[in-house]
């Protein structure tokens, strides 16, 4: 069977579409079209399923992916790695959410990037949980953290840590509500401060008002900034109340910088998953990465 015919079938498996696979293999869709018509007449059977957006993998077609992708990757890895130089750092690509990943994950990776034979160079980007499971799909990255645990055959994840939200915002706010506010009435003695959020939707907001309050937020956004670090500077600052993971937020704690609002019996949880495409983990760096972070998690929650 022809290698070419079976890298553009896992492509297309993984992008879920011959457009973007053409893209992602850099052919034209007519081209990629026409390999998979030549595999599946080879095989003699449907390996997907036509659709007015994309393709669905036929139960052949699935079989055939989780089969044949692992060794595709494993000799790509080789044809990249290069036989001759032994002495070549092997490359880890890690995505994530840009706060944890920064703050939590390449710190601990770095460790593992040093020349003792075993290191490895690192590369990272941030995105999504959708972005970076449909990059790790594809081949873009090695490990993927991600706030979903992804479905189907062709990825496997682990829980990673459980994040534990709070409600925080500066000492003049929590003056401002009064002490037992908020035990003797609940959401409605927050009604009135502004927020501070990522996006429009309030996510944090209005999952820890679902959680703790079983209600929904009545304010809307008062500063919206796409990244929670930003949030925390901007709770600091004074602009209002936010809720926030509580290892972003410990050192503002610790000097007084913000204060938590509410301490419910059970905080609301976040559950972070460390993916990769299954059977890469025989690769060394990628084992290697994937079990210390897991091991280094340990101490985060």
């Amino acid at each position: 069977m022809d290698l070419a015919l079976l890298r553009t079938f896992v492509t297309v498996h993984r992008a879920g579409s011959f457009t973007r696979a053409a893209a992602l293999l850099g052919l034209s869709q007519p081209a990629v079209t026409s390999q998979i018509r030549t595999l599946e007449r080879q095989l003699g059977r449907p390996l997907f399923l036509r659709q007015a957006r994309g393709v669905t993998p036929t139960t052949i077609g699935d079989e055939l992916a989780h089969k044949a992708a692992p060794h595709l990757d494993a000799l790509v890895e080789i044809a990249e790695t290069g036989l001759d130089d032994e002495s070549a750092l092997r490359t880890l690509h890690l995505a994530g959410p840009p706060e944890f990943t920064a703050e939590r994950a390449l710190p601990a990776l770095t460790e593992l990037t040093g020349d003792d034979g075993q290191g490895f160079a690192l590369r990272a980007s941030f995105g999504t949980a959708e972005e970076t499971l449909e990059g790790l799909a594809a081949g873009h990255h090695d490990l993927a953290i991600s706030t979903v645990r992804p479905r189907g055959a062709l990825l496997t994840a682990s829980p990673l840590c459980d994040e534990e939200h709070m409600l925080v915002a500066a000492p003049r706010w929590a003056e401002r509500i009064g002490s037992g506010a908020l035990r003797l009435k609940g959401a409605p003695a927050l009604e009135n401060l502004p927020v501070v959020e990522v996006h429009e939707s309030l996510p944090f907001v209005s999952r820890y008002w679902a959680s703790v309050f079983d209600s929904r937020p009545a304010a809307s956004g008062t500063v919206i900034v796409p990244d929670l670090r930003a949030v925390l500077a901007c709770a600091i600052a004074g602009a209002g109340l936010a809720v926030l993971p509580r290892y972003l937020c410990s050192t503002g704690l610790e000097q007084g910088e913000i204060v938590a609002l509410h301490d419910p019996a059970v905080p609301p949880l976040r559950t972070y998953f460390l993916a990769v495409r299954t059977g890469t983990l025989a690769m060394p760096h990628i084992a290697r990465a994937h079990e210390w972070l897991q091991r280094t998690a340990a101490s985060w929650c």
